[in-house]
């Protein structure tokens, strides 16, 4: 243990335990030129090397010195008691790494990043693990949660911190925050449902687990497929869903906001819909156009940005329509690239210096 002098000035929170005890966790202050960092993510050759927002972390840790380690959910075991991952040293390749440029590499056709070989060590000899695994949140995520929160008391950090993960599904959290929301429902009775629908007339209606804006349904007032929307999505009245009242202004964007370690980047990326869509999530086939936060952008984050903290949710996006706030995304946010690229920021940079200052 350091002594208490440097202890004092560490970021620390409680970790709840067994039989009503709390595990003081304590995040030393580091020399960024000596931090391992491992990034448990999904196979690195799969990724879109033009916009993956894991990508520009990758790169900010690589260029300020840090060593960049790589594993995937499958590498992650438990031996003697202790949580370990086979890891592999990764690189970008030096003139790709300079600017994430795809053309440097003849957009991926040739090699951009180099992986040594892999070794199993405890999770403890990293000083971060980034958690950028994509979903679905299915029960193997929740199990590799379940591995890092034990890695978490080994010594490492975690980002973003896995019970938090857990905790937060990513529509139902922002619910926690209901004078920043629209007039929305949770439910998978039939009668609640119908009638919210009654209520509110024109009703978007989706899955608590949905991803990149799929099963996301617009009912409109009369509409004759309001019965087979909701038996479909809360698969026959088994399953909790989310109903929230339509807001015409997704026509201007649905604003992705990006909060690192509780402050709001400020410029958001609005994902305008394509014609005749309802959604504009990019992998939805929403086009993305940065602008600067509004006074209720501002607003909202500064509602959202202290709990995030407090939760160890270090980097997050929050969707905002008009003046709402509509998702709280925490499992793996994008939008870093789009940003940088419309700004000239280095928001991947800012949260690298963030972990370790």
């Amino acid at each position: 243990m350091r002594n208490q002098a440097c202890a004092a000035q560490c970021p620390w929170h409680l970790r709840p335990c067994h039989n009503n005890r709390y595990l003081i966790v304590l995040y030393f202050s580091v020399d960024i030129s000596m931090t391992k960092i491992a990034f448990l993510m999904d196979p690195i050759e799969t990724v879109a090397i033009k916009k993956d927002s894991t990508l520009a972390m990758i790169r900010a840790a690589q260029v300020r010195g840090m060593e960049p380690y790589y594993c995937r959910q499958e590498d992650l075991v438990i031996t003697e008691t202790r949580v370990c991952a086979y890891l592999r040293p990764l690189s970008l390749v030096e003139h790709f790494a300079k600017a994430l440029d795809p053309a440097s590499v003849n957009n991926g056709d040739d090699p951009w990043f180099t992986l040594g070989s892999a070794e199993l060590m405890p999770l403890s000899h990293m000083d971060i693990v980034m958690m950028r695994k994509d979903p679905p949140f299915d029960m193997e995520y929740i199990y590799t949660t379940y591995l890092l929160e034990r890695a978490e008391t080994e010594g490492v950090r975690v980002v973003n911190r896995p019970g938090s993960l857990r905790d937060c599904n990513e529509k139902l959290f922002a619910t926690a925050f209901p004078q920043c929301c629209p007039p929305l429902v949770v439910s998978r009775r039939m009668d609640v449902l119908k009638a919210f629908h009654a209520e509110h007339k024109n009703v978007v209606f989706k899955k608590l687990d949905g991803m990149g804006g799929a099963s996301i349904f617009r009912v409109m007032e009369s509409d004759p497929n309001l019965s087979v929307v909701l038996e479909t999505l809360t698969n026959s009245g088994r399953e909790q869903i989310m109903g929230q009242v339509y807001l015409p202004e997704i026509v201007d964007g649905d604003k992705r906001i990006l909060i690192v370690n509780g402050e709001p980047v400020p410029y958001a990326l609005a994902r305008i819909p394509s014609a005749g869509e309802t959604r504009g999530n990019l992998a939805a086939g929403g086009r993305g156009e940065g602008r600067p936060l509004s006074d209720r952008d501002r607003w909202i984050a500064q509602q959202v940005g202290p709990e995030l903290v407090k939760r160890g949710l270090n980097f997050v996006g929050i969707d905002v329509i008009g003046d709402y706030l509509t998702e709280i995304n925490v499992t793996c946010p994008t939008c870093i690239r789009e940003l940088d690229a419309q700004f000239g920021l280095d928001i991947a940079g800012d949260l690298m210096d963030s972990l370790v200052s």
